[in-house]
Protein backbone atom coordinates (compact mmCIF):
# COMPACT_ATOMS: atom_id res chain seq x y z
CA UNK A 1 0.00 0.00 0.00
CA UNK A 2 2.80 2.39 0.96
CA UNK A 3 4.54 1.59 -2.32
CA UNK A 4 1.40 2.43 -4.32
CA UNK A 5 0.95 5.69 -2.36
CA UNK A 6 4.58 6.68 -3.01
CA UNK A 7 4.15 5.84 -6.67
CA UNK A 8 0.97 7.92 -6.85
CA UNK A 9 2.63 10.92 -5.15
CA UNK A 10 5.63 10.67 -7.49
CA UNK A 11 3.29 10.59 -10.48
CA UNK A 12 1.46 13.72 -9.24
CA UNK A 13 4.76 15.54 -8.73
CA UNK A 14 5.85 14.64 -12.26
CA UNK A 15 2.55 15.94 -13.65
CA UNK A 16 2.94 19.26 -11.74
CA UNK A 17 6.55 19.60 -12.90
CA UNK A 18 5.54 18.83 -16.47
CA UNK A 19 2.72 21.38 -16.23
CA UNK A 20 5.12 24.08 -14.97
CA UNK A 21 7.64 23.30 -17.72
CA UNK A 22 4.85 23.40 -20.31
CA UNK A 23 3.70 26.79 -18.99
CA UNK A 24 7.24 28.18 -19.03
CA UNK A 25 7.78 26.84 -22.53
CA UNK A 26 4.51 28.40 -23.69
CA UNK A 27 5.53 31.80 -22.27
CA UNK A 28 8.89 31.59 -24.04
CA UNK A 29 7.23 30.74 -27.34
CA UNK A 30 4.83 33.68 -26.93
CA UNK A 31 7.74 36.04 -26.19
CA UNK A 32 9.69 34.81 -29.21
CA UNK A 33 6.63 35.26 -31.42
CA UNK A 34 6.13 38.77 -30.03
CA UNK A 35 9.68 39.77 -30.97
CA UNK A 36 9.43 38.13 -34.41
CA UNK A 37 6.07 39.81 -35.10
CA UNK A 38 7.59 43.17 -34.20
CA UNK A 39 10.39 42.58 -36.72
CA UNK A 40 7.89 41.58 -39.40
CA UNK A 41 5.76 44.68 -38.72
CA UNK A 42 8.83 46.89 -38.92
CA UNK A 43 9.87 45.32 -42.23
CA UNK A 44 6.35 45.67 -43.62
CA UNK A 45 6.32 49.37 -42.66
CA UNK A 46 9.72 49.83 -44.32
CA UNK A 47 8.55 48.02 -47.47
CA UNK A 48 5.39 50.16 -47.63
CA UNK A 49 7.42 53.34 -47.22
CA UNK A 50 9.96 52.35 -49.90
CA UNK A 51 7.17 51.29 -52.27
CA UNK A 52 5.47 54.65 -51.89
CA UNK A 53 8.78 56.46 -52.44
CA UNK A 54 9.36 54.42 -55.59
CA UNK A 55 5.87 55.15 -56.86
CA UNK A 56 6.28 58.88 -56.16
CA UNK A 57 9.52 59.01 -58.12
CA UNK A 58 8.18 56.92 -61.00
CA UNK A 59 7.46 58.67 -64.28
CA UNK A 60 4.24 56.71 -64.54
CA UNK A 61 1.49 57.72 -62.11
CA UNK A 62 -0.68 54.70 -62.74
CA UNK A 63 1.23 52.48 -60.32
CA UNK A 64 -0.89 52.01 -57.22
CA UNK A 65 0.50 52.90 -53.80
CA UNK A 66 0.45 50.58 -50.82
CA UNK A 67 -3.04 50.53 -49.33
CA UNK A 68 -3.62 51.32 -45.68
CA UNK A 69 -6.95 50.99 -43.91
CA UNK A 70 -8.35 54.15 -42.28
CA UNK A 71 -11.44 53.50 -40.14
CA UNK A 72 -14.16 56.12 -40.48
CA UNK A 73 -14.90 58.38 -37.52
CA UNK A 74 -18.20 60.09 -36.84
CA UNK A 75 -16.71 62.91 -34.77
CA UNK A 76 -14.92 66.15 -35.50
CA UNK A 77 -13.09 68.58 -33.20
CA UNK A 78 -13.77 72.31 -33.26
CA UNK A 79 -10.97 74.47 -31.85
CA UNK A 80 -11.52 77.99 -30.56
CA UNK A 81 -8.84 80.42 -29.38
CA UNK A 82 -9.91 82.20 -26.18
CA UNK A 83 -8.19 84.62 -23.81
CA UNK A 84 -7.60 81.79 -21.36
CA UNK A 85 -6.26 79.49 -24.08
CA UNK A 86 -7.66 77.07 -26.61
CA UNK A 87 -10.92 75.20 -26.15
CA UNK A 88 -11.95 72.06 -28.02
CA UNK A 89 -15.44 70.75 -28.65
CA UNK A 90 -16.11 67.28 -30.08
CA UNK A 91 -19.31 66.90 -32.07
CA UNK A 92 -20.86 64.45 -34.50
CA UNK A 93 -20.45 65.14 -38.19
CA UNK A 94 -23.15 64.80 -40.80
CA UNK A 95 -25.84 67.00 -39.31
CA UNK A 96 -26.42 68.57 -42.74
CA UNK A 97 -25.55 65.50 -44.79
CA UNK A 98 -27.88 63.46 -46.95
CA UNK A 99 -30.02 60.80 -45.28
CA UNK A 100 -27.83 57.95 -46.58
CA UNK A 101 -24.60 59.62 -45.39
CA UNK A 102 -26.14 60.51 -42.03
CA UNK A 103 -27.29 56.91 -41.59
CA UNK A 104 -23.74 55.63 -42.20
CA UNK A 105 -22.24 58.11 -39.72
CA UNK A 106 -24.93 57.47 -37.11
CA UNK A 107 -24.30 53.74 -37.33
CA UNK A 108 -20.68 54.18 -36.29
CA UNK A 109 -19.87 53.44 -32.63
CA UNK A 110 -20.08 56.29 -30.13
CA UNK A 111 -16.50 57.32 -29.30
CA UNK A 112 -17.30 58.37 -25.76
CA UNK A 113 -14.28 59.51 -23.76
CA UNK A 114 -13.44 58.62 -20.18
CA UNK A 115 -14.91 61.63 -18.37
CA UNK A 116 -12.70 61.19 -15.32
CA UNK A 117 -9.57 61.24 -17.50
CA UNK A 118 -10.93 64.27 -19.36
CA UNK A 119 -11.42 66.07 -16.03
CA UNK A 120 -7.78 65.39 -15.09
CA UNK A 121 -6.60 66.75 -18.44
CA UNK A 122 -8.63 69.93 -17.86
CA UNK A 123 -6.94 70.29 -14.46
CA UNK A 124 -3.54 69.91 -16.11
CA UNK A 125 -4.26 72.74 -18.57
CA UNK A 126 -4.55 75.28 -15.74
CA UNK A 127 -3.84 73.99 -12.20
CA UNK A 128 -4.39 77.45 -10.71
CA UNK A 129 -8.09 77.16 -11.52
CA UNK A 130 -8.35 73.84 -9.70
CA UNK A 131 -6.54 74.48 -6.41
CA UNK A 132 -9.50 73.42 -4.27
CA UNK A 133 -9.93 70.21 -6.24
CA UNK A 134 -6.19 69.38 -6.09
CA UNK A 135 -6.27 69.45 -2.28
CA UNK A 136 -9.59 67.61 -1.98
CA UNK A 137 -10.44 64.02 -1.16
CA UNK A 138 -12.19 63.89 -4.54
CA UNK A 139 -8.81 64.23 -6.26
CA UNK A 140 -7.52 61.32 -4.16
CA UNK A 141 -10.55 59.19 -5.08
CA UNK A 142 -10.08 60.08 -8.76
CA UNK A 143 -6.45 58.95 -8.65
CA UNK A 144 -7.50 55.68 -6.99
CA UNK A 145 -10.18 55.10 -9.63
CA UNK A 146 -7.75 55.79 -12.47
CA UNK A 147 -5.17 53.50 -10.85
CA UNK A 148 -7.66 50.62 -10.81
CA UNK A 149 -8.49 51.25 -14.49
CA UNK A 150 -4.96 51.70 -15.82
CA UNK A 151 -3.50 48.73 -13.90
CA UNK A 152 -4.87 46.02 -16.25
CA UNK A 153 -3.98 48.11 -19.32
CA UNK A 154 -0.29 48.20 -18.31
CA UNK A 155 -0.22 44.59 -17.10
CA UNK A 156 -1.50 43.46 -20.48
CA UNK A 157 1.47 45.08 -22.27
CA UNK A 158 4.71 43.10 -22.81
CA UNK A 159 7.71 44.08 -20.70
CA UNK A 160 9.30 45.33 -23.93
CA UNK A 161 7.00 47.35 -26.18
CA UNK A 162 7.53 47.46 -29.95
CA UNK A 163 6.64 50.81 -31.55
CA UNK A 164 6.79 52.52 -34.93
CA UNK A 165 7.89 56.10 -35.52
CA UNK A 166 7.12 58.93 -35.47
CA UNK A 167 7.59 58.84 -31.73
CA UNK A 168 8.42 61.50 -29.12
CA UNK A 169 10.73 60.23 -26.36
CA UNK A 170 10.81 61.91 -22.93
CA UNK A 171 13.19 61.36 -20.01
CA UNK A 172 12.84 62.02 -16.26
CA UNK A 173 10.00 64.36 -15.23
CA UNK A 174 10.30 64.11 -11.42
CA UNK A 175 7.12 65.93 -10.46
CA UNK A 176 7.99 68.98 -12.56
CA UNK A 177 4.66 70.17 -13.92
CA UNK A 178 6.22 73.31 -15.38
CA UNK A 179 8.47 71.52 -17.87
CA UNK A 180 5.79 68.95 -18.69
CA UNK A 181 3.51 71.87 -19.49
CA UNK A 182 6.19 73.27 -21.84
CA UNK A 183 6.05 70.07 -23.89
CA UNK A 184 2.25 70.14 -23.82
CA UNK A 185 2.15 73.76 -25.01
CA UNK A 186 4.58 73.20 -27.86
CA UNK A 187 4.52 69.54 -28.95
CA UNK A 188 0.93 68.46 -28.43
CA UNK A 189 -0.68 71.90 -28.38
CA UNK A 190 -3.88 70.52 -29.93
CA UNK A 191 -3.80 67.54 -27.61
CA UNK A 192 -2.06 64.19 -27.98
CA UNK A 193 -5.03 62.70 -29.85
CA UNK A 194 -4.66 65.35 -32.59
CA UNK A 195 -0.85 65.10 -32.76
CA UNK A 196 0.71 62.57 -35.13
CA UNK A 197 2.93 59.88 -33.65
CA UNK A 198 3.42 58.02 -30.39
CA UNK A 199 4.54 59.36 -27.01
CA UNK A 200 7.05 57.36 -24.98
CA UNK A 201 7.99 58.33 -21.39
CA UNK A 202 11.13 56.68 -19.97
CA UNK A 203 10.24 56.77 -16.27
CA UNK A 204 11.00 58.67 -13.04
CA UNK A 205 7.70 60.51 -12.80
CA UNK A 206 7.82 61.13 -9.04
CA UNK A 207 10.10 62.49 -6.25
CA UNK A 208 12.25 65.67 -6.17
CA UNK A 209 9.59 67.96 -7.69
CA UNK A 210 6.57 69.22 -5.76
CA UNK A 211 3.85 68.26 -8.29
CA UNK A 212 4.25 64.47 -8.29
CA UNK A 213 0.53 63.78 -7.83
CA UNK A 214 -0.45 66.03 -10.72
CA UNK A 215 2.14 64.43 -13.02
CA UNK A 216 1.05 60.88 -12.10
CA UNK A 217 -2.65 61.76 -12.52
CA UNK A 218 -2.05 63.36 -15.93
CA UNK A 219 0.03 60.46 -17.30
CA UNK A 220 -2.50 57.89 -16.03
CA UNK A 221 -5.29 59.89 -17.68
CA UNK A 222 -3.46 60.05 -21.01
CA UNK A 223 -2.76 56.31 -20.91
CA UNK A 224 -6.46 55.65 -20.35
CA UNK A 225 -7.54 58.01 -23.13
CA UNK A 226 -4.89 56.88 -25.65
CA UNK A 227 -3.67 53.39 -24.65
CA UNK A 228 -2.19 52.68 -28.11
CA UNK A 229 -0.50 56.07 -28.45
CA UNK A 230 0.89 56.89 -24.99
CA UNK A 231 3.44 54.49 -23.50
CA UNK A 232 5.03 54.55 -20.04
CA UNK A 233 8.26 52.83 -19.00
CA UNK A 234 9.42 52.25 -15.45
CA UNK A 235 12.21 54.17 -13.73
CA UNK A 236 14.02 53.48 -10.46
CA UNK A 237 11.74 56.02 -8.72
CA UNK A 238 8.74 53.87 -9.60
CA UNK A 239 9.73 51.49 -6.80
CA UNK A 240 8.59 51.60 -3.17
CA UNK A 241 12.08 51.69 -1.69
CA UNK A 242 12.84 54.91 -3.56
CA UNK A 243 9.55 56.83 -3.66
CA UNK A 244 8.85 55.80 -0.07
CA UNK A 245 12.18 57.10 1.27
CA UNK A 246 10.81 60.14 3.08
CA UNK A 247 13.87 60.40 5.37
CA UNK A 248 16.03 61.18 2.35
CA UNK A 249 13.80 63.31 0.11
CA UNK A 250 11.70 65.00 2.80
CA UNK A 251 8.82 67.07 1.41
CA UNK A 252 9.99 66.19 -2.10
CA UNK A 253 9.38 62.48 -1.63
CA UNK A 254 6.31 61.00 -3.28
CA UNK A 255 5.02 59.35 -0.11
CA UNK A 256 5.31 62.65 1.81
CA UNK A 257 3.30 64.49 -0.84
CA UNK A 258 0.57 61.81 -0.76
CA UNK A 259 0.25 62.02 3.04
CA UNK A 260 0.61 65.80 3.20
CA UNK A 261 -2.10 66.29 0.58
CA UNK A 262 -4.66 63.68 1.64
CA UNK A 263 -3.87 62.75 5.24
CA UNK A 264 -2.16 59.69 6.69
CA UNK A 265 -4.72 56.99 5.82
CA UNK A 266 -5.95 58.15 2.40
CA UNK A 267 -2.47 59.39 1.46
CA UNK A 268 -0.88 56.01 2.16
CA UNK A 269 -3.61 54.29 0.15
CA UNK A 270 -2.95 56.58 -2.83
CA UNK A 271 0.79 55.90 -2.54
CA UNK A 272 0.35 52.13 -2.35
CA UNK A 273 -2.22 51.80 -5.13
CA UNK A 274 -0.23 53.98 -7.53
CA UNK A 275 2.80 51.82 -6.71
CA UNK A 276 0.73 48.80 -7.68
CA UNK A 277 0.37 50.49 -11.07
CA UNK A 278 4.14 51.10 -11.17
CA UNK A 279 4.67 47.36 -10.53
CA UNK A 280 3.00 46.69 -13.88
CA UNK A 281 4.75 49.31 -16.05
CA UNK A 282 6.88 47.85 -18.90
CA UNK A 283 10.67 48.09 -18.67
CA UNK A 284 11.72 48.89 -22.23
CA UNK A 285 10.64 49.68 -25.78
CA UNK A 286 12.04 49.31 -29.28
CA UNK A 287 11.29 51.90 -31.97
CA UNK A 288 11.38 50.80 -35.63
CA UNK A 289 13.36 47.68 -34.63
CA UNK A 290 16.35 50.03 -34.48
CA UNK A 291 16.30 52.08 -31.25
CA UNK A 292 16.28 50.43 -27.82
CA UNK A 293 14.62 52.62 -25.16
CA UNK A 294 14.93 52.12 -21.40
CA UNK A 295 15.18 54.17 -18.23
CA UNK A 296 18.65 53.18 -17.04
CA UNK A 297 20.46 50.95 -19.51
CA UNK A 298 21.07 47.57 -21.07
CA UNK A 299 20.79 44.48 -18.84
CA UNK A 300 23.35 41.73 -18.41
CA UNK A 301 22.41 38.43 -20.03
CA UNK A 302 20.85 35.77 -17.77
CA UNK A 303 20.01 33.15 -20.41
CA UNK A 304 21.09 31.86 -23.81
CA UNK A 305 18.28 33.88 -25.38
CA UNK A 306 18.55 37.50 -26.50
CA UNK A 307 18.47 40.30 -23.93
CA UNK A 308 15.05 41.31 -25.32
CA UNK A 309 13.81 37.81 -24.49
CA UNK A 310 15.27 38.17 -20.99
CA UNK A 311 13.30 41.41 -20.52
CA UNK A 312 10.13 39.84 -21.91
CA UNK A 313 10.52 37.05 -19.33
CA UNK A 314 10.40 39.45 -16.36
CA UNK A 315 7.09 38.91 -14.49
CA UNK A 316 4.20 41.18 -15.51
CA UNK A 317 3.92 42.25 -11.85
CA UNK A 318 7.32 43.04 -10.32
CA UNK A 319 8.19 44.98 -7.17
CA UNK A 320 11.96 45.00 -7.97
CA UNK A 321 12.94 47.09 -4.90
CA UNK A 322 11.79 45.26 -2.82
CA UNK A 323 10.84 42.18 -4.88
CA UNK A 324 7.82 39.95 -4.54
CA UNK A 325 8.30 36.31 -3.59
CA UNK A 326 7.60 35.13 -7.14
CA UNK A 327 10.46 37.20 -8.62
CA UNK A 328 13.53 35.07 -9.31
CA UNK A 329 16.99 36.47 -8.63
CA UNK A 330 18.07 36.45 -12.28
CA UNK A 331 15.02 38.31 -13.59
CA UNK A 332 15.11 40.74 -10.69
CA UNK A 333 18.67 41.47 -11.89
CA UNK A 334 17.40 42.08 -15.43
CA UNK A 335 14.75 44.52 -14.16
CA UNK A 336 17.24 46.27 -11.83
CA UNK A 337 19.77 46.69 -14.64
CA UNK A 338 17.07 48.24 -16.82
CA UNK A 339 16.12 50.90 -14.25
CA UNK A 340 19.48 51.52 -12.49
CA UNK A 341 22.46 51.19 -14.88
CA UNK A 342 24.50 54.01 -16.46
CA UNK A 343 27.00 54.41 -19.30
CA UNK A 344 30.58 54.02 -18.05
CA UNK A 345 32.63 57.20 -17.68
CA UNK A 346 36.01 57.51 -19.45
CA UNK A 347 37.77 56.62 -16.20
CA UNK A 348 35.55 53.57 -15.70
CA UNK A 349 36.18 52.49 -19.30
CA UNK A 350 39.91 52.55 -18.57
CA UNK A 351 39.94 50.95 -15.13
CA UNK A 352 36.58 49.57 -14.01
CA UNK A 353 34.95 47.81 -16.97
CA UNK A 354 35.43 44.11 -17.63
CA UNK A 355 37.14 43.91 -21.07
CA UNK A 356 35.24 40.71 -21.93
CA UNK A 357 31.67 41.65 -20.97
CA UNK A 358 31.89 45.43 -21.18
CA UNK A 359 30.13 45.82 -17.83
CA UNK A 360 31.51 47.18 -14.57
CA UNK A 361 30.50 48.44 -11.15
CA UNK A 362 28.61 51.74 -11.19
CA UNK A 363 29.70 54.78 -9.22
CA UNK A 364 26.30 54.52 -7.56
CA UNK A 365 27.61 51.43 -5.73
CA UNK A 366 25.40 48.84 -4.05
CA UNK A 367 25.44 46.40 -6.98
CA UNK A 368 24.39 48.82 -9.73
CA UNK A 369 26.29 48.41 -12.99
CA UNK A 370 27.71 50.57 -15.74
CA UNK A 371 28.04 49.57 -19.38
CA UNK A 372 30.97 50.46 -21.62
CA UNK A 373 31.70 50.53 -25.37
CA UNK A 374 32.06 46.74 -25.54
CA UNK A 375 28.69 46.10 -23.84
CA UNK A 376 26.97 48.63 -26.13
CA UNK A 377 28.53 47.09 -29.25
CA UNK A 378 27.60 43.54 -28.22
CA UNK A 379 24.02 44.49 -27.41
CA UNK A 380 23.43 46.46 -30.61
CA UNK A 381 25.00 43.76 -32.78
CA UNK A 382 23.06 40.97 -31.07
CA UNK A 383 19.73 42.62 -31.88
CA UNK A 384 20.59 44.52 -35.06
CA UNK A 385 19.84 47.90 -33.45
CA UNK A 386 21.64 51.21 -34.03
CA UNK A 387 20.98 53.28 -30.90
CA UNK A 388 20.09 53.23 -27.22
CA UNK A 389 17.87 55.96 -25.73
CA UNK A 390 17.75 56.20 -21.96
CA UNK A 391 17.15 58.69 -19.14
CA UNK A 392 18.27 58.44 -15.48
CA UNK A 393 21.10 61.03 -15.52
CA UNK A 394 20.70 64.81 -15.29
CA UNK A 395 22.21 66.88 -18.10
CA UNK A 396 22.05 70.66 -18.38
CA UNK A 397 21.75 70.34 -22.18
CA UNK A 398 18.54 68.30 -21.92
CA UNK A 399 19.94 65.60 -24.23
CA UNK A 400 23.48 64.18 -24.09
CA UNK A 401 25.26 61.75 -26.44
CA UNK A 402 27.91 59.16 -25.52
CA UNK A 403 29.54 55.86 -26.51
CA UNK A 404 30.44 56.85 -30.05
CA UNK A 405 27.15 58.72 -30.55
CA UNK A 406 25.21 55.48 -30.03
CA UNK A 407 23.74 56.24 -26.56
CA UNK A 408 21.37 59.17 -26.04
CA UNK A 409 20.50 60.34 -22.52
CA UNK A 410 17.25 62.32 -22.37
CA UNK A 411 16.34 64.47 -19.36
CA UNK A 412 12.98 66.24 -19.42
CA UNK A 413 13.15 68.31 -16.26
CA UNK A 414 15.34 71.37 -15.80
CA UNK A 415 14.84 71.63 -12.03
CA UNK A 416 15.96 69.99 -8.77
CA UNK A 417 19.16 68.33 -10.06
CA UNK A 418 21.99 70.84 -9.46
CA UNK A 419 22.24 71.76 -13.13
CA UNK A 420 22.01 75.53 -12.59
CA UNK A 421 19.70 78.24 -13.87
CA UNK A 422 20.62 77.61 -17.52
CA UNK A 423 19.58 73.95 -17.52
CA UNK A 424 17.24 72.82 -20.27
CA UNK A 425 14.54 70.15 -20.43
CA UNK A 426 14.74 68.03 -23.56
CA UNK A 427 13.05 65.33 -25.60
CA UNK A 428 13.76 63.54 -28.87
CA UNK A 429 11.50 63.11 -31.88
CA UNK A 430 12.21 59.91 -33.79
CA UNK A 431 10.78 60.65 -37.23
CA UNK A 432 11.47 57.70 -39.53
CA UNK A 433 15.14 58.08 -40.57
CA UNK A 434 15.65 61.30 -38.58
CA UNK A 435 16.08 62.08 -34.89
CA UNK A 436 15.44 65.63 -33.74
CA UNK A 437 16.25 67.09 -30.32
CA UNK A 438 13.75 69.55 -28.80
CA UNK A 439 14.86 71.59 -25.77
CA UNK A 440 13.19 74.12 -23.54
CA UNK A 441 15.29 77.29 -23.46
CA UNK A 442 15.98 78.77 -19.99
CA UNK A 443 14.44 81.99 -21.34
CA UNK A 444 11.10 80.31 -22.10
CA UNK A 445 8.34 81.80 -19.93
CA UNK A 446 5.72 79.44 -18.56
CA UNK A 447 2.10 80.32 -17.90
CA UNK A 448 1.35 79.24 -14.36
CA UNK A 449 4.50 78.79 -12.23
CA UNK A 450 5.68 82.13 -10.85
CA UNK A 451 8.42 83.47 -8.60
CA UNK A 452 7.23 84.78 -5.27
CA UNK A 453 8.07 88.39 -6.23
CA UNK A 454 6.22 88.17 -9.59
CA UNK A 455 3.67 90.91 -10.36
CA UNK A 456 1.26 88.10 -11.24
CA UNK A 457 0.93 87.38 -7.51
CA UNK A 458 0.57 91.00 -6.41
CA UNK A 459 -3.18 90.79 -5.78
CA UNK A 460 -3.06 87.54 -3.78
CA UNK A 461 -3.09 87.07 -0.03
CA UNK A 462 -0.23 85.30 1.76
CA UNK A 463 -2.49 82.27 2.31
CA UNK A 464 -3.26 82.03 -1.41
CA UNK A 465 0.43 82.27 -2.28
CA UNK A 466 1.32 79.57 0.28
CA UNK A 467 -1.39 77.30 -1.12
CA UNK A 468 0.15 77.58 -4.59
CA UNK A 469 3.69 77.14 -3.23
CA UNK A 470 2.70 73.81 -1.63
CA UNK A 471 1.64 72.57 -5.07
CA UNK A 472 4.87 73.77 -6.71
CA UNK A 473 3.15 76.66 -8.50
CA UNK A 474 5.14 79.39 -6.69
CA UNK A 475 8.93 79.35 -6.34
CA UNK A 476 11.20 81.40 -4.08
CA UNK A 477 11.86 85.00 -5.09
CA UNK A 478 15.60 84.34 -5.37
CA UNK A 479 15.12 81.02 -7.15
CA UNK A 480 17.63 81.70 -9.92
CA UNK A 481 19.27 78.30 -9.55
CA UNK A 482 18.20 75.05 -8.00
CA UNK A 483 21.77 74.82 -6.66
CA UNK A 484 20.72 77.23 -3.92
CA UNK A 485 17.98 74.86 -2.76
CA UNK A 486 20.34 71.87 -2.79
CA UNK A 487 23.74 73.45 -2.17
CA UNK A 488 24.69 70.63 0.20
CA UNK A 489 23.85 67.92 -2.35
CA UNK A 490 26.06 66.42 -5.01
CA UNK A 491 24.15 64.32 -7.53
CA UNK A 492 26.39 61.28 -7.61
CA UNK A 493 26.91 61.21 -3.86
CA UNK A 494 23.16 61.30 -3.43
CA UNK A 495 22.57 58.50 -5.93
CA UNK A 496 25.34 56.36 -4.40
CA UNK A 497 23.78 56.72 -0.95
CA UNK A 498 20.35 56.01 -2.44
CA UNK A 499 21.34 52.77 -4.16
CA UNK A 500 23.45 51.49 -1.26
CA UNK A 501 20.43 51.96 1.00
CA UNK A 502 18.16 50.08 -1.38
CA UNK A 503 20.46 47.08 -1.76
CA UNK A 504 21.20 46.58 1.91
CA UNK A 505 20.08 43.18 3.22
CA UNK A 506 17.41 44.70 5.43
CA UNK A 507 15.70 46.40 2.53
CA UNK A 508 15.92 43.58 0.00
CA UNK A 509 13.55 41.12 1.71
CA UNK A 510 10.71 40.07 -0.64
CA UNK A 511 7.08 40.72 0.20
CA UNK A 512 5.28 37.68 1.54
CA UNK A 513 2.31 38.06 -0.80
CA UNK A 514 1.54 39.60 -4.15
CA UNK A 515 -0.35 42.87 -3.95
Amino acid sequence: VNSRQDSSMLSQKKKKSSSRESSLSEDKVKNLLLEKDAKINSMQAEIAKLTNMLNNSSASHVTSKTKRHHPLTAFGTTITEETSGMSQVRSRMGRHASISTANVLNALPDESEDQLAVRIVEMFKDPNKHLKYLKSEQFAMDILTMASRVRPVLEDEPRCIFLQSPCYVFGDIHGNLEDLHFFSDNIWRLGMSLTAGNFLFLGDYVDRGLSCLEVVAYLFAMKLLLPHKVFLLRGNHETRDVNGWEEHYGERSYIHQCRERFGEEVGYRVWEETNQVFDRIPLSAVIDQDIFCVHGGIPRAVSHESRIQDILSVPKVAGINPPYEHETEEYQQVASDCIWSDPASDEQEANGVDPNSGFGESLRGGGAICFGHKAVTNFLQQHGYSYIMRAHEAHAEGVAVSKGARVFTVFSTSKDHNQGSQAMAGCILVDFEKMKVINRSPAYKNKFVHRRDSVSLAGMTEAEIMQRAQLGLVTAADDVSDEEDYEDYEDYEEEEEEYEYLTSAANFQPFSSQR
